[in-house]
Protein backbone atom coordinates (compact mmCIF):
# COMPACT_ATOMS: atom_id res chain seq x y z
CA UNK A 1 0.00 0.00 0.00
CA UNK A 2 0.83 3.55 -0.47
CA UNK A 3 0.47 6.77 1.35
CA UNK A 4 -2.56 7.64 -1.48
CA UNK A 5 -4.22 4.99 -0.37
CA UNK A 6 -3.87 4.68 2.56
CA UNK A 7 -4.97 8.03 2.54
CA UNK A 8 -7.61 7.81 0.29
CA UNK A 9 -9.37 4.74 2.82
CA UNK A 10 -9.00 6.91 5.66
CA UNK A 11 -10.92 9.83 4.24
CA UNK A 12 -13.76 7.08 3.27
CA UNK A 13 -13.90 5.69 6.85
CA UNK A 14 -12.90 8.23 8.87
CA UNK A 15 -14.42 11.43 7.84
CA UNK A 16 -15.52 14.05 10.43
CA UNK A 17 -18.96 14.15 10.89
CA UNK A 18 -19.63 17.80 10.16
CA UNK A 19 -17.44 17.91 7.01
CA UNK A 20 -17.13 16.47 3.26
CA UNK A 21 -13.84 16.20 1.60
CA UNK A 22 -14.28 17.43 -1.36
CA UNK A 23 -13.20 15.28 -4.93
CA UNK A 24 -10.71 18.03 -5.82
CA UNK A 25 -8.93 18.65 -2.31
CA UNK A 26 -8.76 14.62 -2.06
CA UNK A 27 -7.15 14.79 -6.01
CA UNK A 28 -4.66 17.55 -5.06
CA UNK A 29 -3.46 15.62 -1.49
CA UNK A 30 -3.50 12.42 -3.25
CA UNK A 31 -1.12 13.76 -5.89
CA UNK A 32 1.12 15.44 -2.94
CA UNK A 33 0.81 11.61 -1.42
CA UNK A 34 2.27 10.15 -4.39
CA UNK A 35 5.15 12.90 -4.70
CA UNK A 36 6.25 11.76 -1.21
CA UNK A 37 6.14 8.27 -2.11
CA UNK A 38 8.36 8.76 -4.73
CA UNK A 39 11.08 10.90 -2.74
CA UNK A 40 10.72 8.25 -0.14
CA UNK A 41 11.57 5.44 -3.09
CA UNK A 42 14.60 7.88 -4.07
CA UNK A 43 12.81 7.70 -7.11
CA UNK A 44 12.90 11.72 -7.17
CA UNK A 45 14.51 14.76 -5.38
CA UNK A 46 13.37 18.64 -4.97
CA UNK A 47 15.52 21.25 -6.14
CA UNK A 48 13.71 24.36 -3.96
CA UNK A 49 9.88 23.70 -5.74
CA UNK A 50 11.08 21.68 -8.73
CA UNK A 51 10.67 17.89 -8.96
CA UNK A 52 13.83 15.87 -10.54
CA UNK A 53 13.53 12.75 -11.37
CA UNK A 54 16.19 9.94 -11.13
CA UNK A 55 16.90 7.06 -12.29
CA UNK A 56 14.36 4.12 -13.28
CA UNK A 57 12.87 3.43 -9.64
CA UNK A 58 11.88 -0.16 -8.64
CA UNK A 59 8.28 0.12 -7.20
CA UNK A 60 5.53 -2.24 -6.54
CA UNK A 61 2.57 -0.46 -6.64
CA UNK A 62 0.89 0.02 -10.35
CA UNK A 63 -0.34 3.66 -9.56
CA UNK A 64 2.74 4.81 -7.52
CA UNK A 65 4.57 3.66 -11.30
CA UNK A 66 2.27 5.35 -13.22
CA UNK A 67 2.99 8.77 -11.33
CA UNK A 68 7.10 8.19 -12.09
CA UNK A 69 6.08 7.55 -15.84
CA UNK A 70 4.35 10.97 -15.85
CA UNK A 71 7.36 13.13 -14.50
CA UNK A 72 8.85 15.85 -16.36
CA UNK A 73 12.08 14.28 -16.92
CA UNK A 74 14.14 17.05 -18.88
CA UNK A 75 14.92 21.05 -17.82
CA UNK A 76 13.59 22.88 -16.61
CA UNK A 77 11.83 20.36 -14.31
CA UNK A 78 8.06 20.49 -13.35
CA UNK A 79 6.68 22.69 -10.44
CA UNK A 80 5.13 21.05 -7.35
CA UNK A 81 2.49 22.98 -7.83
CA UNK A 82 1.78 22.33 -11.41
CA UNK A 83 2.37 19.06 -10.64
CA UNK A 84 -0.20 18.59 -8.23
CA UNK A 85 -2.60 20.39 -10.35
CA UNK A 86 -1.64 18.02 -13.49
CA UNK A 87 -1.39 14.77 -12.21
CA UNK A 88 -4.31 15.46 -9.16
CA UNK A 89 -7.07 15.72 -12.26
CA UNK A 90 -10.07 13.54 -11.42
CA UNK A 91 -7.45 11.12 -9.35
CA UNK A 92 -9.28 10.40 -6.29
CA UNK A 93 -11.56 9.22 -9.14
CA UNK A 94 -8.67 6.96 -10.10
CA UNK A 95 -7.75 5.56 -6.65
CA UNK A 96 -11.50 4.88 -5.64
CA UNK A 97 -11.81 2.77 -8.98
CA UNK A 98 -8.43 0.70 -7.76
CA UNK A 99 -9.17 0.26 -4.39
CA UNK A 100 -13.17 -0.79 -4.98
CA UNK A 101 -11.65 -3.62 -7.57
CA UNK A 102 -8.92 -4.02 -4.82
CA UNK A 103 -11.72 -5.37 -2.22
CA UNK A 104 -10.92 -2.74 -0.22
CA UNK A 105 -13.97 -0.85 -0.80
CA UNK A 106 -17.33 -1.32 -1.51
CA UNK A 107 -20.67 0.60 -1.99
CA UNK A 108 -22.86 1.16 1.07
CA UNK A 109 -26.24 -0.87 0.39
CA UNK A 110 -27.88 2.57 1.78
CA UNK A 111 -26.47 4.65 -0.80
CA UNK A 112 -27.59 3.29 -3.95
CA UNK A 113 -28.59 6.65 -5.75
CA UNK A 114 -25.12 8.65 -3.81
CA UNK A 115 -22.41 9.32 -6.46
CA UNK A 116 -18.71 9.59 -5.87
CA UNK A 117 -17.11 8.81 -2.38
CA UNK A 118 -19.77 9.23 -0.23
CA UNK A 119 -21.45 6.30 -1.64
CA UNK A 120 -18.46 4.30 -0.73
CA UNK A 121 -17.28 2.43 2.35
CA UNK A 122 -14.10 0.53 4.22
CA UNK A 123 -13.80 -3.14 4.04
CA UNK A 124 -12.21 -4.64 6.53
CA UNK A 125 -9.03 -6.58 4.77
CA UNK A 126 -5.15 -6.33 5.46
CA UNK A 127 -4.58 -3.11 3.62
CA UNK A 128 -7.64 -1.21 5.27
CA UNK A 129 -5.92 -2.09 8.77
CA UNK A 130 -2.69 -0.70 7.67
CA UNK A 131 -4.48 2.22 6.96
CA UNK A 132 -6.04 2.79 9.91
CA UNK A 133 -2.79 1.59 12.04
CA UNK A 134 -1.21 4.51 10.22
CA UNK A 135 -3.63 7.12 11.13
CA UNK A 136 -4.21 5.50 15.24
CA UNK A 137 -0.46 5.88 15.08
CA UNK A 138 -0.55 9.50 14.17
CA UNK A 139 1.77 8.70 11.54
CA UNK A 140 3.21 12.43 10.89
CA UNK A 141 3.04 11.95 7.00
CA UNK A 142 -0.61 10.70 6.77
CA UNK A 143 -2.00 13.24 9.55
CA UNK A 144 -0.26 16.00 7.75
CA UNK A 145 -1.99 15.03 4.35
CA UNK A 146 -5.15 14.47 6.14
CA UNK A 147 -5.04 17.58 8.04
CA UNK A 148 -4.89 19.74 4.71
CA UNK A 149 -8.49 18.31 3.47
CA UNK A 150 -10.09 18.60 6.83
CA UNK A 151 -9.99 15.18 7.90
CA UNK A 152 -9.30 14.55 11.63
CA UNK A 153 -9.70 16.94 14.84
CA UNK A 154 -9.19 20.19 13.17
CA UNK A 155 -5.61 20.85 13.61
CA UNK A 156 -5.27 22.04 10.30
CA UNK A 157 -3.58 25.48 11.18
CA UNK A 158 -0.70 23.32 13.12
CA UNK A 159 2.20 22.80 11.83
CA UNK A 160 3.12 19.19 10.62
CA UNK A 161 5.67 17.43 12.31
CA UNK A 162 7.96 16.56 10.20
CA UNK A 163 11.06 15.72 9.79
CA UNK A 164 11.96 16.04 6.27
CA UNK A 165 12.07 19.33 4.24
CA UNK A 166 10.83 17.93 1.33
CA UNK A 167 8.07 16.36 2.57
CA UNK A 168 7.63 19.58 4.93
CA UNK A 169 7.67 21.31 1.15
CA UNK A 170 5.36 18.73 -0.75
CA UNK A 171 2.99 19.47 2.00
CA UNK A 172 2.45 22.99 2.84
CA UNK A 173 2.16 22.91 -1.44
CA UNK A 174 -0.22 20.69 -1.30
CA UNK A 175 -2.06 22.87 1.72
CA UNK A 176 -1.67 26.62 -0.71
CA UNK A 177 -3.31 24.22 -3.60
CA UNK A 178 -6.14 23.52 -1.54
CA UNK A 179 -6.67 26.83 -0.70
CA UNK A 180 -6.20 28.38 -4.01
CA UNK A 181 -9.51 25.68 -5.08
CA UNK A 182 -11.47 26.64 -2.14
CA UNK A 183 -11.06 30.40 -3.11
CA UNK A 184 -11.99 29.44 -6.85
CA UNK A 185 -15.16 27.85 -5.38
CA UNK A 186 -15.92 31.11 -3.09
CA UNK A 187 -15.43 33.25 -5.95
CA UNK A 188 -17.96 30.73 -8.21
CA UNK A 189 -20.25 31.16 -5.65
CA UNK A 190 -20.45 34.77 -5.06
CA UNK A 191 -20.38 34.92 -8.94
CA UNK A 192 -23.66 32.56 -9.31
CA UNK A 193 -25.54 34.41 -6.95
CA UNK A 194 -24.69 37.67 -8.11
CA UNK A 195 -26.32 36.34 -12.03
CA UNK A 196 -29.13 34.78 -9.83
CA UNK A 197 -29.65 38.33 -8.00
CA UNK A 198 -29.76 40.13 -11.05
CA UNK A 199 -32.55 37.62 -12.98
CA UNK A 200 -34.62 38.00 -10.11
CA UNK A 201 -33.82 42.22 -10.79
Amino acid sequence: MTTAKDLFIIAIGRPRPDHVVGQGDLSLALAGAELIDLISAGAITLDGDHIVPGGPPTLDDPLLGEAAAQLTRQAPYERIEDWLWRRGRDLSTVYQTTLEEAGDLTRKRSSRLSFGSGSMETVDTPSSRRAADRWDEEEPVLAALASVVGIGDGRSDDEPDLADEAVTNVVATVHDAVMELEAVRQRRTIENAAFANLWRG
